[in-house]
């Protein structure tokens, strides 16, 4: 039986988060809000929860999970090889609706899918996600919806889709954006946008100007 929690009140918020991140250290999955939408999150050195996760959503392992961080300093012990645009990216767009992928640290001890060692990591800029992450380290998450099911910015819409295969729902009220991150792929010499979103190109190339546009 799933459990809800209103985290617009204090106390709900509180035992909410609570009961969040313990379901996380058993390996269970939870629904929880960002800035851009509803998110379904497990640990992400848990291969076992993350295969729940992506089942959850009817995906398949060529469609790896993304990453969530409570810092940018966490990227630290993720990432390698992190360029300096890349980091300017970080400057500007943290936290916020910017996914970076990058390449992950070989000695990660994760399985996340078919990432051919790479990461796609973004830090939310929600408190709920935050205060969540910064509980739990590094969570795998992805929008909560079954494949090919509407975008959820709403924990309703979110509930609607997953149902009992989420173990915690944290109801943080309508996603403020309600539009998918953008992606940035800063492993080569040159960032290149792999989905535009809430980070609209120009911005990104007044930071980036040779950012390029991907196929």
């Amino acid at each position: 039986m799933s459990r809800r929690y209103d985290c617009a009140d204090t106390g709900d918020r509180a035992t909410g988060l609570r009961e969040a991140a313990s379901a996380i250290r058993r390996g269970e999955l939870v629904v929880l809000p960002t800035d851009t939408l509803y998110g379904v999150g497990a640990d992400a050195f848990s291969p076992e929860a993350v295969g729940d996760l992506l089942a959850a959503k009817g995906r398949g392992r060529n469609m790896p999970s993304p990453v969530l961080v409570g810092s940018p300093t966490t990227l630290h012990g993720l990432v390698t090889d992190f360029s300096e645009q890349a980091w300017e990216l970080v400057d500007a767009f943290w936290p916020g609706g910017l996914t970076l992928v990058a390449k992950h640290q070989p000695s990660l001890r994760w399985d996340l899918g078919e990432t051919r060692g790479t990461v796609a990591v973004r830090m939310p800029l929600h408190p709920v996600a935050i205060e969540l992450l910064n509980a739990t380290g590094p969570l795998a998450v992805s929008s909560a919806n079954r494949t090919g099911g509407p975008s959820p910015s709403t924990c309703d819409e979110a509930q609607a889709q997953l149902g009992d295969a989420i173990s915690v729902y944290l109801d943080g009220g309508q996603a403020e954006h309600a539009t998918a991150s953008s992606i940035v792929d800063v492993t080569g010499k040159v960032p290149v946008l792999l989905r535009a979103g809430a980070i609209s190109v120009e911005q990104l190339r007044e930071v980036v100007p040779d950012l390029e546009a991907g196929s």
